[in-house]
């Protein structure tokens, strides 16, 4: 199945040789520059544009074109090229255009040469910019990947070229649009609109593997088990709940974006903001607006007015738009209060650096005055952030109930209408984020999928942020709930058979949590217990790892062997390191370093002083992970301002039966597929 990406998603390159396919609806210039492994280009023999078309391994077009294909061969890159980036930029002169702002939004298509898509990328937010990166194949660890890059530059060309280290930048730009002004008469518009049956229609495509984290995995030939030591979990409840054993499948490509692209808007007209993909030529449906609001008032919110082809897109881009005015919010008032601390210190020091001053009642008139300064300064500031967070607490009434399944709380009715996907949605929910000044203000902490990092359900005993204890029994319950929680969403929000659950518990211990998971018979198999199980498990999930990395690396992910399970893969592992010998601890950190990038992810519910004995060898593997807390705890920082988010998870209420409705339906949907 083709990876249709957003800005800074990448994606495996299961081949070598490849077509990179430019519908832009106006005349663009295509060119491609080589990048080391710093990505800084050498010189401009690095550079292939119209003037210099050829290089090893790489052909661009000779002229500006509303459509391009260019030609890649990686196996023909030198050695010292880690990058290829893909450059699209507006012809200088002319009646045409002079910013991508003014044109529909470009869309670039990595295909095989038998024209089967592998991933693509509409290229939305620019306005001013005239030449802009498309995307780069890069790298990585000796294999080869895509990812959506979509940076413009007003400069045009010198910028970009600048930017990536040209010191001949200007100087090749202008031979660039020398070369192009050459054939710009010979440039052509985008094609009419063929019909389903015209000779544009793509045909049934083999699909690559997934992006990085999402990629198909592979299972171990089955083997001999040792004995395992007596389970209390006995047998699962739905036999057809096993994952399908079956090799990668072909799917219908969509149409040929070139033959669909609708034609650009005359010079000056209304800008045509139909999507590239869109079979039908209709554009997208537009985000609902709010009425006006009436005069010293805000616009009511609505959910689902930020930008995004779908609703769950513009509902995602809410929730982070959401997350970063509060960070941006909560950061002006604190920085206001600060000031407004310094400015009172100072002029208290300043009111009594005189002696005569510190005695009698001038004195007690400069503190009060002080004082009063301050007390206004804040007063203004608090005024300030609860306007603010009305509006953000107004916008989240609306937001909140307006979410799909994969981004709801467990207490949204919208769980009870739930049905098993079709599609993998853009992120998860794993729990509520909010800050000590607005508590009842949280917003939904959404991590995207395929997930690249495992997760930590720390079970150590620690001092809440009230100041109490939770008993370490009760902690590691906790733990175990928000473990299932936190799988059961996942398991709920994938399509049917497209991802598997595993878990070790090694002594047993978590046999009345995981009842949910074991009686609705969502599992992949029991439980292993027993350091004999544990091994079991672990070789498994290596020897897939394993033989995927080795497709990928090979250029044959086509070629895996007939039984592997394409679906992602979870390992959740309970009272770690109990059952754990050397090699399985090693394996475990394998699994966390090298699992993500082919499907393989970890959920370790554990203590991290039950493994001081191992030292700072063990280091890495809890760095690897995402840490999150069966309790509130304002372990999380936002990347813009360094707030400390208080992060509490996303818990089933009490006495609700909405966790067993789901794994019931999505036991059910896998037993269809058998």
């Amino acid at each position: 199945m083709a990876a249709e990406l957003v800005r800074g998603q990448n994606h495996p390159l299961s081949q070598v040789r490849l077509e990179i396919r430019v519908a832009a609806g106006k005349p663009v210039v295509a060119a491609a520059t080589l990048g080391d492994e710093h990505g800084r280009i050498q010189g401009v023999e690095w550079v292939a544009h119209p003037g210099t078309p050829t290089l090893p391994g790489l052909e661009v077009s000779k002229q500006a074109a509303a459509d391009h294909r260019l030609a890649v061969d990686l196996g023909a890159m030198p050695g010292a090229v880690h990058r290829v980036s893909v450059l699209l930029a507006l012809p200088l002169g002319g009646d045409g255009p002079a910013r991508f702002g003014a044109v529909a939004a470009p869309f670039v298509a990595v295909t095989g040469l038998d024209g089967t898509e592998v991933a693509s990328y509409t290229i939305t937010g620019l306005d001013a910019e005239s030449a802009v990166v498309a995307l780069e194949l890069y790298r990585r660890q000796g294999a080869w990947k895509v990812r959506a890059v979509g940076q413009g530059y007003a400069g045009g060309l010198a910028e970009l070229l600048t930017d990536q280290g040209l010191p001949q930048a200007a100087h090749l730009a202008g031979t660039i649009n020398e070369a192009v002004a050459h054939g710009l008469a010979r440039s052509v518009a985008a094609p009419p609109p063929r019909t389903p049956d015209g000779d544009r229609t793509r045909q049934t495509a083999t699909p690559a593997l997934g992006p990085e984290g999402s990629g198909p995995t592979t299972q171990g030939a089955p083997g001999a088990v040792a004995p395992q030591p007596t389970s209390p979990y006995g047998t699962q409840g739905t036999p057809g709940a096993v994952a399908p054993q079956s090799g990668f499948t072909g799917s219908a490509a969509p149409a040929d974006p070139a033959a669909t692209q609708p034609a650009a808007p005359a010079s000056g007209g209304p800008v045509d903001y139909s999507h590239p993909r869109r079979q039908t030529g209709a554009p997208p449906q537009p985000a609902p607006t709010a009425p006006p609001a009436p005069p010293g008032e805000h616009a009511r919110p609505v959910a689902g007015d930020a930008t995004g082809w779908s609703m769950e897109e513009r509902l995602y881009n809410q929730v982070w738009g959401m997350f970063e005015d509060l960070a941006r919010t909560m950061a002006a008032y604190r920085s206001a209060v600060d000031f407004a601390d310094s400015r009172m210190e100072k002029e208290l020091d300043q009111a009594l650096s005189d002696p005569r001053s510190r005695i009698g009642g001038q004195g007690d008139a400069a503190r009060e005055a002080a004082q009063a300064k301050h007390a206004q300064l804040v007063d203004q500031a608090r005024a300030a952030l609860d306007r603010d967070l009305a509006q953000l607490a107004a916008e989240s009434d609306v937001v909140e109930p307006a979410l799909p399944p994969a981004f709801a709380g467990w207490d949204n009715p919208v769980w009870h209408g739930y049905r098993v996907p079709m599609e993998i949605p853009m992120a998860v929910r794993l729990g509520d984020l909010h800050l000590p000044e607005s508590p009842e203000l949280r917003v939904p902490m959404l991590v995207r999928l395929p997930l690249e990092r495992g997760l930590w359900i720390d079970s150590g005993g620690a001092e809440s942020l009230d100041g109490s204890f939770t008993d370490s029994h009760e902690l590691r319950r906790l733990a175990l709930d928000t473990a299932v929680a936190h799988a059961a969403r996942l398991l709920a929000v994938y399509p049917a058979g497209e991802f598997a659950v595993h878990v070790i518990d090694p002594a047993g211990s978590a046999a009345q949590a995981l009842v949910p998971l074991v009686h609705t018979g969502v599992l992949a198999a029991p439980p292993a217990v027993g350091a004999a199980g544990v091994t079991d498990v672990l070789t498994r999930l290596t020897q897939r790892v394993d033989l995927v990395q080795m497709a990928v690396r090979g250029g044959a992910a086509d070629s895996l062997p007939p039984g592997v399970d394409t679906a992602e893969q979870l390992l959740i592992v309970n009272d770690f390191p109990h059952g754990f010998d050397d090699r399985a601890v090693a394996q475990l950190r394998y699994l966390a370093d090298e699992g993500p990038s082919v499907g393989v992810h970890l959920m370790m519910v554990a203590d991290r002083e039950d493994a001081a004995g191992y030292g700072p060898l063990l280091d890495p593997l809890w760095r690897s992970l995402m840490r999150l807390t069966p309790l509130p705890d304002d372990h999380l920082a936002d990347p813009w301002v360094g707030h400390a988010w208080t992060y509490e998870p996303s818990l089933v209420p009490p006495g609700s039966q909405v966790l067993r409705q789901v794994l019931t339906e999505v036991a059910t949907a896998r037993t269809k597929l058998r």
